[in-house]
């Protein structure tokens, strides 16, 4: 079975290191979970993993070998759900997806079925024919979605998934993520929905500064924090503020 493998990964934009001498490896058959505050470097190495941007230093493997030997065989394999959605919103949701399916010379028949089915089953079968200028945060995310999905990738990358959905569509999602990888895929999950991460993901990655602070199972961060929820493992680990004093003083400040 596959598994996406970073080895020493480190990013630098003019000086500035984004991400510094990241190491982990997210393995087929589980959810792993991409976690760090903002700023920490978790989109910047989303977009390395996806080929979208090059790393200044280490090295991306999947199923063994450098995404770099052949990336567009590479991308062929990848799903990509990218933070901000960009979109061509002059095209409806169906046009978008039958463009993705050319574009990966994808069977025509098969592929117009599959869209139409992701469609129906998203709930946006009823906007299909509408430009996407017109759709809502969570109907473009569905879309996205459906975009990463249409050509059945063995790596899931999804850079804050669950943006502008209902709650309805939310535990849709949270099944399908489970379900993609009892069926074998590698799943990356960034999220700041930490109840999410921590309902889904087995395995997770903390990121702080650029830099690894966690690489291990939830179960076993816990009792290496001794903190029973994830949200409390990732404020020891990757918050670096008091909370409840900072939460005072503006308290104090709006009732000077």
């Amino acid at each position: 079975m596959s598994e996406l493998e970073l080895r020493h990964v480190c990013k630098r934009f003019k000086g500035i290191i984004a991400v510094d001498d990241v190491s982990f490896t997210a393995r087929a058959g589980e959810i792993t979970g991409y976690l760090g505050p903002n700023g920490s470097g978790k989109s910047t190495t989303m977009k390395i993993i996806a080929g979208l941007m090059e790393s200044t230093a280490g090295k991306v493997l999947f199923g063994g070998e450098s995404i770099e030997r052949d990336l567009l065989s590479y991308k062929q394999r990848l799903g990509y759900v990218p933070e901000e959605p960009y979109l061509y919103s002059h095209l409806s949701g169906l046009e978008y997806l039958t463009m993705v399916g050319q574009l990966r010379n994808l069977p025509e028949k098969a592929t117009a079925d599959c869209i139409d089915g992701l469609l129906r089953l998203l709930g946006i079968h009823g906007n299909l024919h509408a430009a996407i200028a017109a759709y809502s945060k969570g109907m473009r995310q569905k879309i996205l979605l459906s975009a990463a999905l249409l050509h059945n990738p063995e790596l899931l990358l999804l850079d804050e998934p669950f943006s502008g959905l209902d709650v309805g569509t939310s535990l849709v999602l949270r099944s399908l993520i489970q379900e993609l990888a009892a069926r074998g895929k590698v799943v990356l999950f960034s999220s700041h929905e930490l109840e999410t991460v921590e309902r889904v993901c087995s395995h997770v990655v903390i990121l702080n500064r650029g830099k690894v602070v966690a690489d291990d199972s939830i179960e076993d961060l816990r009792k290496l924090t001794a903190t029973p929820t994830l949200e409390g493992i990732f404020s020891q680990l990757a918050v670096e503020q008091d909370t409840a004093a900072i939460s005072r003083e503006i308290a104090d400040l709006i009732h000077a």
